[in-house]
C-alpha cells in the first residue's frame, strides 16, 4: 500500500491507485437527491466534482454531506456496469484503511481504561510475533505502529502478494483464500525494517494488522467484535460490519471494479466478491457514507474517546507522502486550499476507493465512495464540498 496524491490510503498497488481518464466513459451523471427540505447550503459544487469522477472514467461514486441544515446525498454514474443500474447514496461499500480510524480507536480507549499504553512494546503484547530479518518487537511501541513511525514492512508490497492477489490471475484464483494476521505479519518479517523504529516514516499496513492482534490479545476477544460492541452498536451504525472471512457486500451496494493490472488502461473486472481477511485490522470494514459521517463526527466532538485520548490521536506526523497533511494515530489532518482544516481518512481495496473527513468541531462531515479504483480524483470532491463559494 502506498499513499496516493489523493490520500486514498488502502491495500491496493500503487499503481491501482494513479488517477488516469479513459477513453470512453461508461457511466452518465444520476441527479443529487436531498433528505432535507432546501437546505441552505450548496452542494452543487460537490456534485459537480462527483460528474466529473465519472467523465474521468469511475464507474460510479456515492455520498454524503451532513452539517447544520441537514443532510445531503449525491450519486453519479452507474453502479453496475452490465444493466447500468445508477449508484444509490445509502450503498454499503468496502471502506479499506479507514478501518484504521476505528481500530486506532479502540486501542486509545483501552489505554483511557488503564488495560494497556501506547508506550507498550509490542513485544510485551505479542511475544516472538515482531521478529526476524532486523525486525524487533522489543524496540517498537504501539504508538509507533498506530502513527506508521515502526520502519516494519508493508506486506501489501511484497512482490509475491502483490502477484497473488493484486494481479489478474492471481486475484481470481486466490480470492477466497483466507489469510490469518500471523500469516500477514510474517510476510512483513521475511523482509528487512524500512527504517529504525521512530526514524522516519512510512505507511505500513502491516501495523494495524498488529493492533488488531494486540486488542485481541489485551481483550480476549477478535477486535472484529470490540469494534462491534464499543463503536457500531453505541452508534448505531447499522451499515457497518466487520466482515470477517465474508465475500459479500451486504444491500444496498453496487458492483465494485478494477482493471487487475499494473497499468490504469485495458479490461475493467467486477472484483466484488473477495475474502477480506488479506486485509485484516488495516482495511476489512465496510460500512456507507452516512455511518462514516456519523462515526468521524461523534470521533471528533469527543464522544468516543476522551480528551487526553483524542489529544494524542490529533497529534500528526508530517511526511512528504502527505501534502498539506499529517498523520495522527489513524487520523489524518489536511489543511485545504480555502484553508479549512478537515480531520478523516481514506481507503482504497479492490474496486473502492473511499473518503471520510469532518471539520475539527465534527459538524461538517463528508463522506464518500467510487466504485472503481483507478480513476477519479477524490480531493476535487472534498475541496468541492469544503471550499466552494
Amino acid at each position: 500500500m502506498t499513499a496516493s496524491r489523493t490520500l486514498r490510503l488502502g491495500l491496493t498497488s500503487a499503481a491501482a491507485l494513479v488517477a488516469a481518464s479513459l477513453t470512453a466513459p461508461v457511466a452518465m451523471a444520476s441527479p443529487a437527491s436531498s433528505s432535507a427540505p432546501a437546505p441552505l447550503r450548496d452542494h452543487g459544487a460537490t456534485q459537480r466534482a462527483m460528474d466529473a469522477a465519472v467523465q474521468d472514467g469511475v464507474p460510479g461514486v456515492a455520498g454524503q454531506a451532513k452539517d447544520k441544515y441537514g443532510t445531503w446525498k449525491g450519486t453519479s454514474g452507474v453502479g453496475k456496469l452490465r444493466t447500468k443500474q445508477p449508484r444509490s447514496a445509502h450503498d454499503r461499500y468496502r471502506v479499506g484503511s479507514i478501518t484504521k480510524t476505528f481500530v486506532s480507536t479502540v486501542l486509545l480507549q483501552l489505554e483511557a481504561e488503564g488495560r494497556l499504553s501506547l508506550d507498550d512494546k509490542v513485544e510485551k503484547w505479542l511475544p516472538g510475533v515482531v521478529r526476524g530479518n532486523g525486525h524487533d518487537g522489543s524496540r517498537i511501541t504501539l504508538r509507533r505502529l498506530l502513527n506508521h513511525t515502526s520502519g516494519i514492512f508493508n506486506y501489501t508490497d511484497d512482490e509475491d502478494f502483490g502477484r497473488t492477489y493484486f494481479l489478474k490471475d492471481g486475484f481470481f484464483e486466490h480470492r477466497y483464500d483466507t489469510l490469518s494476521p500471523a500469516q500477514l505479519v510474517a510476510i512483513a518479517t521475511a523482509h528487512k525494517p524500512d527504517f529504525e523504529p521512530g526514524t522516519s516514516w512510512n505507511y505500513s499496513n502491516t501495523n494495524y494488522v498488529l493492533a488488531g492482534m494486540v486488542i485481541e490479545k489485551a481483550t480476549g476477544h477478535a477486535y472484529g467484535d470490540e469494534v462491534r460492541q464499543r463503536i457500531v452498536e453505541p452508534l448505531g451504525l447499522r451499515a457497518t460490519s466487520v466482515p470477517g472471512t465474508n465475500p459479500h457486500v451486504p444491500r444496498p451496494s453496487s458492483r465494485a471494479y478494477g482493471k487487475l493490472a499494473e497499468t490504469t488502461t485495458g479490461p475493467t473486472y467486477d472484483v466484488t466478491e473477495l475474502n477480506p481477511s488479506l486485509a485484516s485490522a488495516a482495511g476489512e470494514m465496510i460500512s456507507d457514507s452516512g455511518d462514516l459521517n456519523r462515526f468521524y463526527s461523534a470521533l471528533l466532538r469527543g464522544k468516543l474517546l476522551p480528551k487526553k485520548q483524542l489529544t494524542e490521536m490529533k497529534t500528526t506526523i508530517e511526511s512528504d507522502a502527505f501534502p498539506n497533511a499529517g498523520y495522527g494515530l489513524g487520523l489524518i489532518e489536511r489543511k485545504l486550499s480555502c484553508g479549512v482544516v478537515v480531520w478523516g481518512h481514506g481507503g482504497g481495496i479492490h474496486g473502492s476507493s473511499s473518503e471520510a473527513v469532518t471539520t475539527a468541531d465534527g459538524r461538517h462531515s463528508l463522506a464518500f465512495n467510487f466504485n472503481g479504483d483507478w480513476s477519479g480524483d477524490s480531493d476535487a470532491v472534498i475541496e468541492a464540498e469544503f471550499c466552494a463559494k
